[in-house]
């Protein structure tokens, strides 16, 4: 073990110039996890100032209105993963009868079970429907006498009979379905993805959290899913009738994103689920939407739905805790305060008081109510949809003839989400080649040129970008460790308000006066410390960063903040709904990192690399594509085709089946892989390194991805001596032999004698 100095001792006197004594104590790492959540929290609670700038409302009319937000509406879909095409023509399918209610009565209705068509396969060579909805249809039984069309959205742990009043589970006051029914609507009730817990893999999740995974990496979302469901009932609807949405809970939430982007929509009720947006990190994981706070919350989504009717139900609702025993995602449903939900029906008055003022639009507001879309809430909707008051229908006699399989249609409902996903996940590649085909391969000239485009949209569009510029870096420093061959100094930065870089310093014990030597930045995996890369034989890491300053090569090895579990996971969920991500404060704090490296006067600045292991290797992806100052990277035991691991539901190495429930990345699918990153990189040197019993993938499809690399550097730009992949017999290890090699040539620096 290292030897601890005074936090006054700061030789070699000239290597760190403006540096100062560090003299903090106890666990820097947690110090670091701790300053990193402040200013998330804090940036959250300036989202909602900052979403004006992203709105141009136009009020001279209801059509300049709508042509100004149209860009909003847009962005929301694509945020949702709502964008896709539906399937057209829609028949909204009447499978069989299962109950009926007063037939010979003028407020007579039949109870339908049905399914329609949503999404066709992603394949664009065929035409096979792979997402339908399924659910029940309330229809009257004289065709004359409806008076709207009406989708009612129930929460999602509440089933279509249940609201509908076929089956037994919910008292009479939460069957809304089944009151619009009685007052001449045709109610089409769909069923919503459920958070029943399911072994999934070596996980047990929720089946919402099951279909989030793959599809938030695929940009995709059980939201956008549900909306595009919504959407298309309503285009099997006849078009002549008023067309209303009503939901409840996680149904209000549909109710609300499908009005906002669906305008034949007349009115909407949405109960129970409109407050303030920015404690979703707190919520059940599939609520968690990548961007959604840089430009909406509850208050501006209204707004897309002006000026049409809209009815906001405050509500308590059926409370749950989910702890995350199963690796799932911990989150808690709560009821809204009253005061909260009525500060942000406010919110969006105050947006559209233009309108307000002159009586062209207004949000109805109930006081709150124990049981949400109540019978006032209903009759008050039903009136703003058909402009006629509720006459007071009693109770309907409903008989039930057929019982709906309601369990087995939730399964098809996921199965069938699942099957889509996957089919996305296969047509992935295509998407992300034709995403890259503006990369100009004629020269590397031309193709540093053409990547900075691509670089910058994986800053902003995919890692996410504080726009804060970086601190003065206040290096504070420590002598801790003195080892055979170094001595290891303690050093943190500055780099952010509340965020610092932290890392350890490792100097040879050779340095002579006036050299200038490379740097490798050596950098830990999942739950990993500075420590691990140099002290302890640690069975990953071989102490890799000490044998690499013993080589002769200083050595920087930083903490970066995924550590302490659930601490930092959710540190990715408060950074999300931002459009940002964990590597959107790791990126800065290496630029930080590099930054001061290239001040000290025996540190080469055109010769610092990056060597990271595991998770590690996942940053060597992504930060050295933003650090452009990292002349060169290597990824060890991570490399992989990176999508396929985080979306796939079939292979055993698949993220789906985890307890990483951070780790999935919006829209990779779409745009980055591990070769789409890997290019980022080029032409600066790039290697792998890949030990065949590695269970973080399989040599298969490292291989696979590994060779669009490969003809990237050596066919098309003809700098093949700048990649390697080396395999190596063992696991998730540092092997540090090729890849010391690979240093050693790079970086223009001598092999040691014993080599």
């Amino acid at each position: 073990m290292g030897v601890a100095q005074e936090s006054s001792d700061l030789e070699p006197r000239g290597v760190f110039p403006a540096a100062s004594p560090l003299e903090i104590d106890g666990d820097l790492a947690s110090r670091m996890v701790d300053g990193v959540d402040r200013y998330l929290l804090r940036k959250i609670d300036q989202s909602a100032a900052r979403r004006l700038r992203h709105w141009n409302r136009n009020f001279e009319s209801e059509l300049t209105y709508s042509q100004s937000v149209q860009p909003n509406r847009e962005r929301l879909a694509r945020i949702l993963g709502a964008h896709d095409d539906r399937v057209s023509p829609v028949d909204i399918e009447r499978r069989f009868v299962v109950a009926a209610a007063d037939v010979r009565a003028p407020s007579g209705y039949r109870v339908h079970c049905v399914r329609w068509p949503v999404l066709e396969d992603p394949d664009p060579g065929r035409s096979i429907v792979s997402v339908y909805g399924e659910g029940l249809l309330l229809e009257p039984v004289e065709p004359a006498a409806v008076t709207a069309n009406v989708i009612a959205i129930p929460d999602c742990d509440r089933t279509p009979s249940q609201i509908s009043g076929v089956s037994e589970g919910i008292g009479r006051d939460l069957q809304f379905a089944r009151r619009l029914a009685e007052q001449n609507c045709r109610v089409l009730v769909p069923m919503l993805i459920n958070r029943e817990i399911n072994p999934r893999g070596r996980a047990k999740l929720t089946n919402r959290e099951y279909i989030y995974r793959a599809a938030f990496e695929l940009g995709r979302h059980p939201v956008g899913y549900e909306v595009q469901t919504v959407r298309a009932a309503i285009d099997g609807f006849d078009s002549a009738l008023p067309i209303g949405v009503i939901g409840a809970g996680d149904g209000g939430r549909i109710a609300l994103a499908t009005a906002a982007l669906d305008q034949r929509i007349d009115a909407v009720c949405v109960a129970g689920c409109i407050g303030k947006s920015e404690s979703v990190w707190t919520e059940p994981i599939d609520r968690n939407v990548f961007g959604l706070l840089d430009e909406f919350g509850n208050a501006e989504m209204l707004t897309l739905i002006a000026p049409r009717k809209v009815l906001v139900n405050h509500a308590r609702i059926a409370e749950r805790t989910f702890d995350g025993s199963g690796s799932g995602a911990p989150g808690v449903i709560a009821s809204i305060p009253f005061s909260e939900g009525q500060q942000e029906v406010e919110r969006a008055r105050q947006f559209a008081r233009l309108w307000i003022e002159n009586d062209h639009w207004n949000v109805e507001e109930t006081t709150l109510r124990d049981a949400p879309c109540d019978q006032e809430t209903t009759d008050r909707f039903v009136e703003s949809l058909t402009g006629r008051a509720s006459a007071g229908v009693p109770p309907s006699d409903l008989k039930v003839t057929q019982l709906v399989d309601e369990a087995s249609m939730q399964t098809r409902l996921v199965e069938r989400l699942d099957r889509h996903n996957q089919l996305l996940l296969r047509e992935s590649p295509f998407v992300r080649k034709e995403f890259m085909n503006d990369l100009d391969t004629s020269s590397v000239e031309s193709y540093v040129r053409s990547s900075q485009h691509y670089r910058n949209f994986f800053r902003h569009s995919v890692i996410g970008h504080f726009d804060d510029p970086l601190l003065p870096p206040n290096a504070r420093v420590r002598k801790t460790y003195r080892q055979p061959g170094w001595t290891g100094y303690e050093v943190v930065l500055d780099v952010f308000d509340d965020v610092i870089a932290y890392g350890v310093l490792l100097l040879p014990d050779n340095l002579k006066p006036e050299e200038k030597r490379p740097v490798v930045v050596c950098q830990h995996g999942l739950e990993g410390r500075p420590t691990d890369t140099f002290l302890g034989d640690h069975r990953a890491y071989h102490d890799f960063a000490a044998n690499l300053a013993r080589r002769g090569f200083i050595v920087f090895a930083p903490q970066n903040p995924y550590l302490f579990k659930d601490r930092f996971r959710t540190l990715q969920r408060k950074a999300n709904p931002l459009g940002k991500t964990l590597f959107s404060v790791i990126v800065p704090q290496h630029q930080q990192i590099v930054d001061w490296l290239q001040t000290l006067p025996q540190v080469d600045p055109q010769r610092i690399a990056f060597y990271g292991l595991s998770y590690g290797g996942k940053s060597a992806m992504r930060i050295p594509a933003l650090v452009t100052d990292y002349c060169l990277s290597i990824c060890s035991a991570d490399f992989n085709e990176w999508v396929l691991k985080n979306a796939s539901t079939r292979h055993p190495f698949s993220y789906v089946g985890t307890g990483e429930y951070e780790i999935f990345e919006w829209n990779l699918g779409e745009t980055f892989n591990y070769a789409e990153m890997a290019a980022l990189i080029c032409p600066r040197p790039f290697m792998v390194e890949r030990g065949h019993f590695d269970g973080v993938g399989t040599d298969q499809w490292v291989a696979f991805e590994y060779a669009k690399v490969r003809n990237l550097y050596a066919a098309r730009l003809k700098i093949g001596d700048r990649t390697e992949i080396e395999w190596f017999d063992g696991p998730h290890t540092i092997n540090g032999k090729g890849t010391f090699d690979f240093l050693h040539k790079h970086l223009d620096w001598p092999k040691p004698a014993s080599d």
